[in-house]
């Protein structure tokens, strides 16, 4: 039997596109003599499609998307994801599905049984857990069908009461098929290795695993759909990142050998932004991206990933200096943006900070100049860069990183500005380490912007350790909290400064209220700020 394994870039709600890619993919199948093509789950409405789910009119589009998919699935099969309705009259009125298809028609639904309702996943708020467990009989095999999590609970203390497989496999099937949204963050591919791997090993069973590639706002997908044998050896990969599609014959696989693909964690996180800038770009039907470029580091790396994104044809920088700007900082970012034959433009923001700043003289009298002054800067440069985009049709691009959205090291209305924050999941080390990256070949960043200490440039010798801590100690401290999620005292155990520590903690916890006016943040790690981490404004906790 000969299995295709389609791994695609599916848009939310966008049915004409989606239903395309599968129409092309069950033809391209049909034209290799392949008897199974395998699409990912909620193929069809793209995932995650969250509260499309309320609506009865985006369900009918579903269902008239698989019968349209359907007619074309003569003399071939296709196993396709898709929401399916709950007719019991009792739970949740849907169904997170799979559907088995051939000869013109649907044959078989399997429901997922296994509903994620944790971090960035909430399925329980729109589908009822599977309770029933059949398999998929095809040309005399017996296949068993799962969906995403359905097969994740193999560890050594499983969320779940029940595992799908361990019902399945009473009914001796032939080899396993999981669909799947598999969110990317930077250690997701070597922990679903290990859970693909565990499963195989388990059940003694080959596994045909295919998932989503592409981004959905926030949320990236790498795709590394793969295949395993029944002794839980991979021997085969889809690329990271790409469409992609392969063939294989059940009969073949016991015996390959293949080395996967090793991509280090920053070369992944890097390829992830890219392509979560340009799917944001491309799903929303905009071209042009505009950014503040200050000649810091986390303004270049995002210039950067937006020219690989975009192309330098669609890309303008503005620097935009005033009296605290130093001269080597405007001159980096010159050099950065003539590196990549981006456009960009010089505009002195002196005259209007002192505008501003005669405004409010009669306000703020003699009082010394502080924290409103500089604000006002940023907010400044935050007005012009939104008026460019108002005028010529640009999405800006945020370049505050995550260390500094963690402890409200940003001004909001200001520096905070923006339709997309591509580097709010990155600590500032880790930038530090994309700069590495990005320079392996050549000097694409000034060496000066990546040696030089980080600065807001908002006061005369400004810089960030003058309010923070060493970004090699704060960014750790971020990561134990953020991520780990250990406590004050766990982490003071641990050798940190309890002074630095409970300073740390209070600004993020007191900063929330900033976040939540953030702009959408790209996710790269397995905790980042926006729907994955939810927290009260108003808590008191460690505030």
């Amino acid at each position: 039997m000969k299995i295709a394994l389609a791994q695609l870039n599916y848009h939310i709600g966008n049915f004409e596109n989606n239903i395309s890619k599968i129409i092309n993919a069950v033809k391209k199948a049909k034209q290799n003599k392949v008897d199974i093509v395998v699409f990912a789950e909620l193929a069809v409405s793209g995932y995650p499609p969250r509260d499309f789910l309320e609506f009865t009119d985006f369900i009918n589009k579903c269902e008239n998307a698989i019968q349209q998919i359907a007619k074309e699935c003569t003399g071939i099969a296709a196993i396709i994801g898709a929401p399916s309705k709950n007719v019991e009259g009792k739970g949740k009125r849907l169904y997170n599905s799979a559907f088995f298809i051939t000869d013109g028609k649907i044959q078989k639904i399997i429901n997922k049984t296994l509903l994620p309702n944790y971090d960035i996943f909430d399925e329980y708020r729109y589908f009822e857990p599977n309770k029933k467990f059949e398999l998929v009989e095809y040309k005399n095999k017996k296949i068993a069908v799962t969906i995403c999590e359905d097969i994740w609970n193999i560890s050594d203390v499983p969320l779940y009461t029940v595992n799908p497989m361990d019902e399945l496999i009473k009914l001796n099937p032939d080899f396993m098929i999981n669909i799947s949204a598999s969110p990317f963050h930077y250690d997701q591919p070597e922990i679903r290795r290990e859970i693909l791997i565990k499963h195989t090993q388990k059940y003694k069973l080959p596994l045909f695993y295919v998932s989503h590639v592409g981004a959905q706002t926030e949320m990236l997908f790498d795709g590394n759909s793969m295949v395993l044998n029944s002794d839980g050896e991979i021997i085969d990969e889809l690329k990271y990142f790409y469409e992609d599609f392969k063939i294989f014959n059940v009969d073949d696989i016991q015996n390959k050998k293949y080395e996967f693909q090793n991509i280090s964690k920053i070369e992944l996180i890097h390829e992830g932004l890219v392509m979560g800038v340009k799917n944001y770009f491309q799903k929303l039907g905009f071209q042009k991206a505009i950014l503040g470029l200050s000649g810091g580091i986390d303004s270049a790396v995002t210039l950067v990933i937006a020219e690989k994104a975009l192309g330098k044809e669609n890309i303008k920088a503005l620097l935009m200096p005033s009296k605290f700007s130093s001269e080597h900082s405007i001159n980096d970012a010159k050099e950065l943006a003539e590196n990549l034959g981006v456009d960009y433009e010089i505009i002195n923001i002196e005259n209007d900070f002192k505008s501003v700043n005669k405004t409010l003289e009669p306000y703020f009298k003699n009082l010394p100049f502080n924290i409103a002054e500089e604000n006002i800067q940023a907010r400044l440069r935050g007005l012009i860069l939104m008026a460019f985009t108002n005028k010529f049709g640009y999405i800006l691009l945020n370049t505050s990183n995550k260390s500094e959205m963690a402890v409200g090291y940003g001004t909001l209305y200001g520096d905070m500005c923006g339709g997309l924050s591509v580097l709010g999941d990155v600590y500032k080390t880790q930038v530090f380490e994309l700069a590495s990256f990005i320079n392996k070949n050549k000097i694409v960043i000034p060496v000066n912007t990546i040696t030089k200490p980080p600065s807001a440039e908002l006061q005369p010798n400004q810089k960030d350790s003058d309010s923070l801590p060493d970004y090699e100690i704060l960014d750790k401290i971020l990561f134990q909290y953020i991520e780990k999620r250990l406590s004050p005292k766990e982490l003071i155990n641990m050798g940190f400064d309890e002074k630095i520590v409970r300073k740390t903690l209070k600004l993020v916890n007191t900063n929330e209220y900033k976040r939540n006016q953030a702009p959408p943040v790209l996710r790269i790690s397995a905790k980042a700020f926006g729907m994955g981490r939810r927290m009260p404004i108003v808590g008191k906790y460690l505030s």
